[in-house]
């Protein structure tokens, strides 16, 4: 169970860092030229797209350093619910814009964080 929480953390560490990253460092403007993936940020200020990229980062980070460091290693599982939370907001703005094989995805990675969550709090914890 461990390599498994520790694979699918270092995953979703991975693309919640890039994603978080780019959604701080690049204007919304050529976020939404991207693709249409990327055009949910139309219906958000600009503030609040560096805002979603910077929660995005710190998850990211407390995703992996508690567990890496062994210090406070119960952020691991609150840093997962809090994207479980993240994506299921997302996953709304999805489906309010009829995006919804989008949605599925922001499901999946809901569904992922909620794994890491899951794990950590209950079948697989750090050691004390």
């Amino acid at each position: 169970m461990n390599p498994a929480l520790w694979t699918v953390t270092a995953l979703l560490a991975a693309a919640y860092l890039l994603g978080g990253a780019f959604k701080v460092l690049v204007p919304k403007a050529r976020i939404a030229a991207v693709g249409a993936s990327a055009r949910w940020v139309e219906d958000f200020g600009a503030g609040a797209v560096k805002a979603i990229g910077a929660v995005e980062v710190l998850a990211a980070a407390g995703l992996v350093l508690p567990g890496l460091v062994g210090v406070a290693p119960v952020l691991v599982p609150l840093a997962a619910l809090g994207l479980v939370l993240l994506m299921a907001g997302a996953a709304a703005v999805r489906v309010r814009r009829g995006e919804y094989p989008l949605a599925a995805v922001d499901v999946l990675y809901l569904l992922l964080a909620a794994f890491v969550a899951w794990g950590r709090l209950g079948p697989a914890p750090f050691p004390a």
